[in-house]
């Protein structure tokens, strides 16, 4: 039996999540949503207990991205050992933060770092490093009650975990229980020639998936395949969270600084309302074909 959770990201409506940004919440359970990604950062402030106390009131389950500033120094995977240990120290931090908002899992590329693309082939010494330092910090989200989860990116935002299956391989060599996948389908357009195996493949490590259209806007009238995504889902991860990501482009947008010159997301409710009617609508029409063979 299907029971997805679907949710939102906080960059839909806001870049900087602030004590002001209270009233998303509200819009968020009015939409119908689950579970809500807050992205935090040096760059962001606000009372977690007063979050943490409206999610609670609101039943909405919170997860955490480190998607504001991040010192690019902060980096687990560097070759530089001092790097290595400022990127654990940081994502500790971030960790903790998460912890203070009740939310169940930090989620992101934290296995290095977005926009760190050196030209060169990944090598399994790279893996290693990670690995060891991964280790580490899954470790302590345990102790935490906070789910570690490994999201795989496009060459154009790293060099080292692009697909499923490099997300796995990382996982397989940390060894740790407390390690997932989230698949983002905008991500997955360059790196996967078939979703539907990629999704397979991450097996009990999936986590969810980060949805949006190949142009990053509303799902649905794009390229990404979305009758296989459902399909692997519901053999692979009933349970998964299905959050809506992207940038908003509204008046007041900030996407251009994201790389967004399109106008795909100009007022987030619409996003949400659109979106969540046709990935339920795909859902529902994968259950009924389901009955009816």
């Amino acid at each position: 039996m299907t029971t997805y959770k679907y949710g939102a990201h906080q960059f839909l409506w806001t870049e900087y999540w602030t004590d002001n940004s209270l009233y998303i919440l509200e819009e968020v359970r009015l939409l119908g949503l689950d579970s809500f990604e807050i992205s935090l950062g040096d760059d962001i402030t606000f009372n977690s207990d007063t979050v943490k106390r409206r999610a609670m009131d609101l039943d909405i389950e919170l997860t955490v991205g480190p998607g504001n500033i991040w010192p690019m120094e902060c980096d687990i995977s560097s070759e530089k050992r001092e790097n290595q240990l400022l990127g654990l120290e940081w994502h500790t931090k971030i960790i903790q933060k998460a912890a203070n908002l009740g939310a169940v899992a930090y989620n992101g590329a934290i296995y290095s770092h977005p926009g760190n693309i050196l030209p060169k082939l990944k090598q399994s010494s790279d893996f290693d490093r990670i690995a060891h330092n991964l280790y580490k910090l899954a470790t302590y989200a345990d102790r935490l009650n906070i789910k570690l989860v490994i999201e795989p990116m496009s060459r154009f935002r790293t060099h080292l975990v692009h697909t499923a299956q490099d997300a796995i391989d990382l996982i397989t060599l940390v060894k740790h229980p407390n390690l997932y996948v989230n698949l983002d389908t905008y991500h997955m357009v360059t790196e996967e020639r078939d979703y539907a195996k990629a999704i397979k493949s991450c097996g009990s490590y999936l986590w969810g998936i980060h949805a949006c259209e190949s142009d990053r806007g509303v799902p649905g009238g794009g390229l990404v395949p979305w009758d296989e995504v459902f399909s692997a889902l519901s053999a692979t991860c009933p349970n998964s969270r299905i959050l809506m990501e992207t940038y908003n482009t509204g008046e007041n947008g900030y996407g251009f600084k994201r790389g967004i010159f399109q106008n795909v997301c100009p007022d987030a409710n619409d996003f949400v309302t659109l979106g969540l009617s046709f990935l339920k609508g795909k859902a529902d029409e994968l259950k009924l074909n389901k009955q009816t063979i």
